[in-house]
């Protein structure tokens, strides 16, 4: 009998801890859900977009590329620089304060298509020049590819530069449903047409051509109109005609402000009493009617209800020419250097989608321009990435929630085909055996650290804006020196050449461009062709292949 009680006890007590662990259960998941609830409408897209609902359509994506843009050309740096709409984007998202981009275009736009690194596409040395059979790799799949698995529309308008020697190498075969714009890697703003003539040509060569397509065809119905305002006026067609219901990728490559120093005389009204040098004045006009041009693509996305929705990155592609009208002040170098003036770019990204405590906030993590391939592809459109080998990292948690940069580590670049002369004797004293050598063109960021290896010779000093009263500062390359190293948190002017004191870091460094040189791909830069000449293709620049 006791027994019998004993085991009726057990069993009673077996089935009200049963139930009371299901209620404890029930009322966790309970808690769970209401805190998400909560979390969702305070922290606005601090969350990726690939834990979103299947049914969620993902934002907006407005990429914003300008060309040669220096780092010290914009209003909230330079009041110089009339930049109204730009400043007011800026203040209204984040400023990023330590982004980087490749020196020179075509790189920076390969990685930005890609998410690689130039040494793993074989564009590590150069631009893709005119008459060169040479392209993105078509193994490659792009942004816009990933985007359109998103289920997103895709437009570019603007400035390809990735190569154009056969059809598969143009835009609307790399991912995108419409083209305006060039092909080539600049040209006449009114005319759009371009000379192939400078390296690698021979002197002799001027071959000349129209280069403007909508779509796959040639068209001069822009003749005359400024490529900045044909540019734009796409863009709001694009906007007013888009459903809402579908998820929209534009990549707005401005041609401005690369040369030709080119613009609507309206556009220097502003500057004439205030910037006496030409080139200058000029410049700042094309920056003026470029930030005009932004201002009315915002306000396009305002009036037909997709601004709310919406993320906008605006970036440079790399630093600008000092020797046509930018400045990167007060950054050393410019435009073709690993120098902080040819790398560290304008960028920032505005959204209201944005939390609040990210709004109007300069973020100083490391962050590369091979970093928005995963961050728009899997941060924003919630695109699964597994299995896809990529040099950027998913950055949406830093730019939306202020989360830490993933990355640690940026590879500037390493170009072989960049040789020092025959007399430049080489310095060895901070290069050990068996490691990288220092007679290679190089840059390396890790964490605070920045190392430069190779011959630097042009473009290596400070070079102050024209309407600004402090000097530019020369500087001299001591024969047969060949590695730099910077502490850029402390010293991003690049100032203080540490590398004789810190020959740890420095074999450090070497030992990590040693990794990446051995992975690299072999570099594509195929000898120019006959048949690219415009004049065999009835005055255009076409495909020949």
């Amino acid at each position: 009998m006791a027994s019998f009680i004993r085991n009726r006890a057990f069993a009673l007590l077996l089935i009200t801890s049963t139930v009371l662990l299901l209620l404890l259960l029930a009322f966790e998941h309970h808690i769970q859900r209401a805190v998400s609830t909560v979390s969702g409408r305070v922290l606005g897209l601090s969350h990726t977009y690939i834990n979103q609902p299947t049914d969620k359509r993902p934002p907006h994506i407005v990429f914003i590329l300008a060309d040669d843009y220096g780092f010290n050309d914009i209003g909230y740096r330079n009041p110089a620089m009339r930049t109204p709409n730009l400043d007011y984007l800026a203040s209204e998202g984040v400023k990023l304060d330590n982004y980087y981009v490749q020196p020179i275009c075509t790189p920076s736009r390969a990685q930005l298509m890609s998410g690689k690194y130039q040494i793993h596409t074989g564009l590590q040395h150069s631009i893709i020049w005119p008459a060169q059979p040479n392209c993105l790799p078509l193994d490659i799949t792009t942004l816009p590819q990933k985007l359109k698995q998103a289920g997103y529309a895709t437009h570019m308008a603007g400035k390809w530069h990735l190569g154009f020697y056969k059809k598969e190498c143009w835009p609307t075969n790399r991912g995108f449903d419409s083209f305006l714009g060039i092909l080539l890697g600049k040209g006449d703003h009114f005319l759009h047409t371009e000379a192939g003539s400078g390296t690698p040509y021979p002197s002799t060569w001027k071959w000349e051509g129209l280069d403007f397509r909508d779509g796959l065809q040639s068209t001069n119905a822009y003749s005359g109109i400024y490529s900045t305002h044909v540019i734009s006026k796409r863009v709001e067609h694009i906007i007013e005609n888009h459903e809402k219901d579908k998820p929209l990728f534009l990549y707005v490559s401005f041609q401005a402000v690369h040369t030709p120093l080119q613009v609507p005389k309206s556009y220097l009204k502003p500057f004439e009493s205030e910037i006496k040098n030409k080139k200058r004045r000029i410049y700042a006009g094309m920056t003026y009617c470029m930030d005009e041009a932004v201002g009315n693509i915002t306000e396009a996305l305002k009036n037909h209800g997709l601004w709310d929705d919406t993320v906008l990155v605006f970036s440079s592609d790399n630093g600008g020419r000092i020797d046509s009208g930018a400045s990167n002040w007060p950054l050393r170098g410019s435009k073709t250097t690993l120098w902080e003036g040819g790398v560290r770019a304008v960028g920032f990204v505005t959204s209201p989608l944005l939390s609040d405590k990210m709004k109007g906030t300069v973020s100083r993590e490391l962050i590369d321009i091979s970093d928005w391939y995963p961050t728009l592809i899997g941060g924003v459109a919630g695109v699964t990435l597994n299995g896809s080998e990529l040099d950027g990292f998913n950055i949406w948690e830093t730019l939306s929630n202020g989360k830490p940069s993933p990355r640690v580590e940026l590879l500037h670049n390493i170009d072989p085909l960049i040789t020092p002369p025959s007399t430049w004797s080489n310095e060895t004293t901070a290069n050990p055996k068996n490691t990288f050598s220092t007679r290679t063109y190089a840059a390396l960021r890790h964490r605070d650290w920045k190392i430069i290896t190779g011959y630097q010779k042009v473009n290596n000093g400070w070079y102050s804006p024209a309407e600004s009263s402090e000097p530019s500062i020369a500087s001299e390359i001591k024969p047969g020196k060949s590695v730099w190293l910077f502490n850029i948190t402390n010293d991003p002017k690049e100032i203080h050449d540490l590398s004789d004191h810190e020959p740890k870091i420095v074999n450090f460094l070497l030992e990590r461009l040693k990794v990446y040189q051995s992975g690299a791909s072999p570099v594509r830069y195929p000898d120019i062709d006959m048949d690219a000449n415009p004049a065999r293709h009835g005055g255009v620049w076409d495909s020949w292949e």
